[in-house]
């Protein structure tokens, strides 16, 4: 691949776009709005100026609702030899174009599983996706030249391929992404008018649960919109556990014992089903996951801090898996949470103490 074009310069469609320039693929920029255009055009993703000719992939990144008319419009104007989108919805979008009548051989759908709260070309990372997976959801019409240029994309955005169905595809992002998305909202919401001493209170647990709550409305709209059903799917069967939960809940207050030994039975098995899908999330890339211990460690609010623990866990030879940072509310302190493989657990902890490190047990 040596050309590209990009159409759509929001976090995705830019982010792309900076990986493809640093690899040395000439990309032109295209958007609705000019501005932004020339804003990711600015950062280095490209240029703004319309190519000469066909280039050999166009990619389409817009909103769902707009991938198929997008995609006709650059393929009737023979924009490039191969075209690819990156919305969230991939359904949908397969049969407008179907609809609509246009040659699908050159055509390939595809989503990068990657993104931020932020959005526009003033969020793009040319690193968003590394590490990350990119579904790939081609036709049976689809060209193996087509095929390629996808899975090059991939490799070029350091992104590790993933070939689904599409409605396959879209009934599994509305469990793992959709779904925690609109969730999210609600427990946020929940704050929304709660009393200030109980905001004061909010811990690392409310942080973990409300993050992606921060996400533009409009973009998520957008979204949901295209995949509606699959996700009503998704929350009616979290409406049962709830409506469950809740009897569950009310009948730990009965004075009746039976009551409450039902009571604890339902709540107890949400919490282990609950531990059971847990184990079931990838681990570190992609792996199956891996129980690691936890080295917590008490961290003032001072420059260089991070960095010096790094750097001692490193003299004593420990590779940290992963890093959680939990703050104190009102005080310029917290804890690191450091994960490491469950043997180093003991000699990370006995030389963190050494250098000077208040442990929190």
């Amino acid at each position: 691949m040596r050309t590209a074009v990009v159409i759509g310069t929001g976090l995705i469609g830019t982010s792309v776009a900076l990986a493809l320039t640093d690899r040395g693929v000439t990309v032109h920029l295209a958007d609705h709005d000019p501005a932004r255009a020339r804003t990711a055009a600015a950062r280095g993703a490209g240029t703004d100026a319309p190519p000469e000719g066909p280039v050999d992939l166009a990619v389409v990144a817009v909103p769902p609702a707009h991938v198929a008319g997008t995609l006709a419009e650059a393929m009737r104007a023979g924009t490039a030899r191969g075209y690819l989108d990156v919305a969230s919805v991939k359904g949908g979008p397969k049969r407008e174009l179907e609809a609509l009548g246009v040659d699908l051989s050159s055509y390939i759908g595809s989503h990068p599983m990657s993104g931020k709260e932020r959005s526009g070309p003033l969020a793009g990372s040319g690193d968003l996706f590394e590490g990350r997976p990119w579904v790939l959801t081609p036709t049976r019409d689809t060209d193996t030249e087509v095929l390629n240029l996808a899975l090059e994309l991939v490799a070029l955005c350091r992104a590790v391929p993933v070939v689904m169905d599409a409605d396959a595809h879209d009934r599994a992002v509305a469990l793992v992404s959709h779904t925690p998305q609109l969730v999210s909202s609600m427990v946020a919401a929940r704050l929304e008018q709660a009393e200030e001493t109980a905001v004061r209170l909010c811990g690392q647990g409310i942080r973990d649960v409300t993050r992606i709550a921060a996400s533009d409305p409009r973009m998520w709209v957008d979204i949901l919109s295209a995949n509606p059903g699959p996700v009503a799917d998704v929350l009616a069967a979290l409406a049962a556990d709830l409506d469950e939960t809740v009897r569950s809940l009310r009948a730990l207050q009965s004075a009746d014992d039976d009551k409450r030994r039902e009571g604890v039975t339902g709540v107890e098995d949400v919490l282990r089903r609950g531990n059971t899908g847990r184990a079931r999330v990838p681990g570190k890339h992609g792996t199956a996951p891996t129980a690691y211990e936890t080295v917590a460690v008490l961290i003032s609010d001072q420059p260089g801090e991070l960095a010096r623990i790094f750097a001692d866990a490193g003299q004593a030879g420990v590779n940290i898996e992963d890093v959680r940072i939990e703050h104190a509310t009102g005080q310029q302190a917290g804890v690191v949470q450091l994960m490491v493989a469950p043997s180093a657990a003991p000699p990370l902890s006995a030389a963190l103490r050494e250098r000077g490190w208040a442990l929190r047990q």
